[in-house]
């Protein structure tokens, strides 16, 4: 999809090069203006050498400068084109409406862009592993934790092999004795938690297979995913541990559980019968 580019230089990001990414942020900063840029310009306001911005094009599979100015010139739409006084990081010179309408389009900008990421085959085929598994445990460290014990709570509705651990030890046993039959599922927004990377190793090394829910396409955890799903959200420094990372991945869970559900209807409809009656003597 043309209108991406700005989304797949994101989820690129961890990967570039120091350089590379003053190159990137000055054009996630500037965008508009840099279509009307040389790319000696380019260099100048990022300080760095051409080689550096000929170089960032390389990174994103272009084959030179005129063609990243096609690409960023398609991918800007109308309302990045204007200038939006509640788009961008939360300062401390807001006001209480101002953080209050940036937090809103944060979160509705990590929704799009997760959609915008959706890849239909490796969905499909997460949704396959998830069923064929005979077992699945969902994995994750500090708040990502909580992302891993909502999915469980999903999907322990319509399916009864679901499982997950909050111990960091104890989810490195678990993924220890995890086999081939078996999907571990592992969430984590920078990819670069040791722990979470611990248990996709060990899961992967036992055989099972590896689904990994992130924001970055290539990062220490990826390199142990046969599959990953990416989640879009950027979080500014004022805004770190926001729910919008939550949220993007909260998405792909639902998604996952809506699918699932889909697919297999017939199964899925009577476990959830079976589930949804188990507790209600407990409701008024």
């Amino acid at each position: 999809m043309q209108g991406d580019f700005l989304v797949k230089m994101r989820t690129a990001y961890n990967q570039f090069t120091k350089a590379e990414k003053k190159v990137a942020d000055y054009i996630l900063q500037n965008p508009k203006e840099v279509l009307f840029m040389s790319i000696t310009d380019l260099a100048e306001a990022c300080r760095v050498g051409d080689t550096s911005v000929f170089r960032f094009c390389k990174s994103m599979d272009l084959k030179g400068y005129q063609e990243f100015k096609m690409v960023l010139s398609l991918s800007l739409n109308e309302d990045e084109r204007e200038s939006n006084r509640f788009s961008g990081n939360i300062s401390l010179n807001d006001t209480f409406q101002e953080v209050a309408k940036k937090v809103l389009n944060t979160n509705i900008n990590a929704l799009t862009e997760t959609y915008a990421l959706l890849d239909e085959e490796v969905f499909s085929q997460a949704i396959d592993c998830l069923y064929e598994a005979e077992r699945v445990v969902f994995f994750g460290v500090g708040a990502s934790i909580l992302t891993a014990l909502k999915a469980t709570n999903k999907f322990l509705r319509i399916e009864p092999k679901v499982y997950c651990v909050q111990d960091s030890h104890m989810q490195a046993m678990a993924a220890a004795m995890m086999s081939p039959r078996e999907v571990a599922v592992v969430f984590s927004y920078s990819g670069a938690t040791k722990d979470s990377i611990h248990a996709a190793r060990l899961a992967k090394e036992a055989g099972a297979k590896v689904i990994c829910i992130t924001r970055f396409s290539r990062s220490p955890l990826t390199s142990y995913a046969d599959l990953t799903l990416l989640s879009g959200a950027n979080e500014g420094p004022l805004q770190g541990g926001s729910t919008s990372g939550e949220i993007s991945q909260l998405f792909l869970i639902d998604l996952m559980y809506t699918e699932y559900y889909r697919r297999y209807f017939d199964v899925c409809s009577k476990n959830n019968e079976k589930t949804s009656g188990s507790v209600l003597e407990r409701i008024f």
